[in-house]
């Protein structure tokens, strides 16, 4: 049975744009693959993954035998959340645009699953991802329009650290213009839609 991972950055959590979005591409990937199994991450709902500060660094990169009990308790925060990583061949993501860069609850997530010898190491050749063979999508609304323009940076960001990770397989849904008038966030809203059927049969 294959495991899909669908990641909510809004926080507005289920009821966001993105969200929503995110959702309706599982639901068209199941109706395809129903025998896919989906762990859903709310970012901004329930238990928030916190802020990285000196303490949760130090904590990630100290020895196990040497870890405090505050220490083992951060690591099994940043476990489950690689668990649920390793454990799907799909993840989608829902991912809204703040203030032109990406919310802090992916970012502190990021920051929670990205650790030196679990899920990326150095060698002689460079840094190699050790998250590989699994397929992501994401989808992306925005208010303005910024697809491939110098204010969008959050797909080169995420390009760059899923790769980073070894996840190179990397699809986008754009849903742009929200904010600019009932005719624009229809439109928007269809072209995604459209794009989401697409990607989830291929």
């Amino acid at each position: 049975m294959a495991t899909l991972l669908q990641i909510n950055a809004s926080i507005h959590n289920g009821k966001g744009e993105s969200s929503q979005l995110a959702s309706r591409f599982v639901e068209a990937y199941r109706q395809l693959h129903p025998d896919t199994a989906v762990i859903v991450r709310e970012l901004a709902a329930g238990e928030p993954v916190p802020h990285l500060d000196a303490e949760r660094f130090a904590a990630l990169i100290a020895k196990p035998e040497h870890r405090t009990e505050a220490q083992r308790e951060v690591v099994a925060w940043s476990d489950a959340l690689i668990d649920e990583l390793r454990r799907a061949e799909v993840i989608v993501l829902g991912l809204p645009m703040y203030n032109f860069g990406v919310p802090t609850q992916l970012k502190n997530w990021i920051d929670a699953i990205s650790r030196a010898q679990v899920t990326f190491r150095y060698t002689a050749e460079g840094p190699e991802g050790l998250l590989k063979g699994k397929k992501v999508y994401v989808a992306l609304t925005r208010g303005g329009q910024y697809r491939n323009t110098p204010a969008d940076t959050q797909v080169p960001y995420l390009r760059t650290i899923f790769a980073f990770l070894g996840m190179t397989d990397v699809q986008f849904v754009y849903a742009e213009g929200l904010a600019m008038g009932p005719e624009a966030l229809q439109n928007a809203l269809a072209s995604a839609h459209a794009q989401i059927e697409e990607l989830a049969a291929a």
